[in-house]
């Protein structure tokens, strides 16, 4: 099943169950008028949004066509985004880039950030660029969609709590970071509002991809509609969802409507690209001594997707254009 949220003037939207060829929308509020409402409700509202799905896929119920113009985040805003770094080759070289070591626990600790929820980007919404100088860059992320977690929740019990997968383009302002961490208390400024994907879809849509808590299918990544990453996020990430969510969960519960990402999706093969301009960066500087690709500019257009086995488009598109005020 996959969900999505139709802007409609409110805060959070009106929740739609999409047609499984991802051409049609089908108005979802017999079962949930949000995505929230729908999480706070699963168990309830479950069933009811698999009725409706099944229904417009027969053909038993005319859905509307689809614009992904007219769609938000499949959560507006969250109760929380809770971001991890579970790709290490991604950390080792960044690190190595800047000449600082990786910390002893990287492979046993995962690193996680808590960037902000209230603001959310859609899925075809400009990013905005107020000053070029911040360095503005993309990054090609999983996440997964939280029901309520328990406090001390294991990893082998974790993925009774997720409910939905979608991506993430968690966008960075890079020259604004070292400023940020030599403070020691973390990423702020760094990181303004994260765009997520037109879907949000239950695990089972992507079966057997699905597994071990990692989402293993390529995802791929454009730059002016240049291809510069197909990256594979399931083999390479060091700590599944299910590993991350025992990490946060040690000391604190969370809600549901609670989003968790995986960090940016990084390939030790570099024919394999990369998600994120920092990564090619880090390559360009330990080869040669001083980075040669630019940060984003205004006037630059980024997607990000992920299709399966079939070739059908699982999350939509990502694709937006960087704004200048």
């Amino acid at each position: 099943m996959r969900l999505a949220t139709l802007r409609d003037g409110s805060r959070d939207g009106r929740l739609m169950v999409v047609r499984r060829d991802g051409e049609a929308l089908l108005d979802a509020t017999p079962a949930a008028r949000t995505l929230q409402d729908a999480l706070d409700r699963w168990e309830e509202a479950e069933p009811k949004l698999r009725a409706l799905a099944e229904s417009l896929d027969a053909g038993r119920a005319a859905g509307v066509p689809l614009d992904p113009r007219a769609l938000h985040s499949p959560l507006p805003r969250a109760y929380e985004w809770v971001d991890g770094s579970a790709y290490l080759n991604h950390v080792r070289l960044v690190r190595k880039a800047r000449g600082a070591e990786p910390p002893p626990t990287l492979e046993t600790d995962p690193l996680v950030y808590q960037g902000g929820s209230g603001v959310l980007l859609g899925p075809t919404e400009d990013i905005p660029l107020p000053d070029p100088g911040w360095g503005l860059d993309l990054e090609g992320e999983v996440c997964c969609i939280l029901g309520d977690v328990p406090r001390g929740t294991r990893a082998a019990d974790a993925g009774r709590h997720v409910r939905l997968l979608c991506l993430a383009n968690d966008v960075t302002l890079r020259n604004l970071v070292p400023g940020e961490l030599a403070k020691g208390f973390g990423f702020f400024q760094s990181k303004p509002a994260t765009a997520f994907s037109p879907f949000a879809v239950t695990p089972d849509e992507v079966g057997p991809a699905w597994r071990d808590g990692r989402l293993h299918l390529r995802m791929t990544v454009r730059w002016n509609g240049e291809v510069v990453g197909t990256v594979d996020a399931g083999p390479e990430m060091h700590f599944s969802f299910f590993q991350l969510l025992e990490h946060v969960a040690r000391t604190r519960g969370f809600t549901a409507g609670t989003l968790l990402g995986s960090g940016t999706v990084s390939n030790a093969d570099r024919a394999r690209g990369w998600s994120c301009i920092a990564e090619q960066r880090a390559l360009e500087m330990i080869d040669g001594g001083a980075p040669r690709t630019r940060f984003l500019a205004a006037g630059d257009t980024v997607e990000i997707e992920v299709r399966d086995g079939a070739g059908r488009n699982v999350f939509g598109t990502i694709s937006q254009r960087v704004r200048a005020p």
